[in-house]
C-alpha cells in the first residue's frame, strides 16, 4: 500500500511540475502548442513580452551581430514586415545573448522598421538556439507554427508568413 501511494505521490508531482513549466519561460516550446511566455529588454529602452503580442501573428528573428547569414537576412525581414504590417504581423527581431549596444547597433545598420529585444538567455532556451539565423512563426492564436533554422529567401520567408496571417 505503502508503495501504491509513494507511486501515485510521484506521478502527481511530476504531472504539476510539467504542467507549471509549459505556460512559464522555462517551457521549451514546439510547433504545434502555445508559444512559452517571456518578457526581454527592447533596444532603446522598456520591454516586451509574448503576452503583449498575443492576438497578432508574429514572426520572431533570432539574430547575432556576428552572423554572417543574420545580416544577410535583415534585410528581407525588414522588407517582409513592411509588407504585412498592415494585415497585423509583428516582426520581433531578438539579439541572441549580445549586449544592448551591439543589438542598437544591428538595428541601426540595418535600419529595422521593427522592435527588437535583447535576449537575456530565455528565449534561446526556449527555442533551443544553436545555430543562427532562426525564424520562429506563431499564429494569431498564439501557438508556434514553424521554426526556421538558416537563413530564409524572401520567396520562404512570404510564404511562412502568409501561412500564419
Amino acid at each position: 500500500m505503502a508503495k501504491k501511494i509513494l507511486a501515485f505521490m510521484t506521478v502527481a508531482l511530476l504531472a504539476a511540475c510539467s504542467t507549471a513549466s509549459q505556460s512559464g519561460a522555462n517551457a521549451t516550446a514546439h510547433v504545434g502548442q502555445a508559444a512559452p511566455g517571456w518578457t526581454d529588454p527592447l533596444v532603446g529602452g522598456g520591454s516586451l513580452t509574448m503576452a503583449q503580442l498575443r492576438g497578432k501573428p508574429v514572426f520572431m528573428d533570432f539574430f547575432a551581430t556576428w552572423c554572417p547569414p543574420c545580416n544577410a537576412e535583415a534585410p528581407k525581414v525588414n522588407a517582409a514586415y513592411r509588407a504585412y504590417r498592415s494585415r497585423g504581423l509583428q516582426v520581433v527581431g531578438v539579439d541572441v545573448e549580445e549586449n544592448a549596444k551591439k543589438a542598437e547597433q544591428f538595428v541601426q545598420q540595418h535600419q529595422l522598421a521593427y522592435p527588437a529585444v535583447v535576449d537575456t538567455g530565455t528565449l534561446s532556451d526556449q527555442y533551443q538556439i544553436n545555430g543562427m539565423p532562426v525564424g520562429v512563426f506563431i499564429d494569431k492564436s498564439g501557438i508556434v507554427r514553424k521554426i526556421e533554422v538558416g537563413e530564409l529567401s524572401q520567396q520562404d520567408l512570404d510564404a511562412d508568413i502568409k501561412s500564419i496571417l
